[in-house]
């Protein structure tokens, strides 16, 4: 399991990077393992908020459709539109295929380090086998 540790994490299974003063928001190894090839994703508009803990997007699988939750609250700032057209760029490099980028982030609280989320995955994966 590919976890870098220059990054945050979510409970949810998304990833946060710092950028120039925007925050990238993207699905880590694990989430895109577990979903299967991806096929399809629904992003939001630049200018809408997402709020930490909240769906703002979705993406399909060969498998089913998952909602996406924002680790932040801000204001989308970009979105990578790449996606739209290549949604298995996910599934290829899951830590370059950032989904937004997000300004006027607050909310940052409930992120983990690295370590944690190694420990949450395993944690989940242990109950799941149970």
């Amino acid at each position: 399991m590919n976890i870098p540790s220059n990054l945050q994490y979510s409970k949810s299974h998304e990833w946060i990077k710092e950028d120039g003063g925007l925050v990238e928001i993207g699905l880590t190894d694990h989430a895109q393992d577990q979903l299967g090839d991806l096929v399809f994703v629904n992003l939001p508009q630049v200018g809408d908020p997402v709020t930490a803990g909240e769906v703002f997007a979705d993406v399909e699988s060969v498998k089913a459709v998952s909602d996406v939750y924002s680790p932040v609250t801000g204001t989308v700032a970009q979105v990578n539109e790449a996606l739209l057209d290549a949604p298995e760029t996910i599934n290829e490099s899951p830590y370059e295929a950032w989904l937004i980028r997000v300004e006027a982030v607050t909310g940052r609280e409930d992120l983990m380090d690295a370590a944690a989320y190694e420990a949450h995955v395993e944690k989940e994966l242990e109950e799941a086998d149970a």
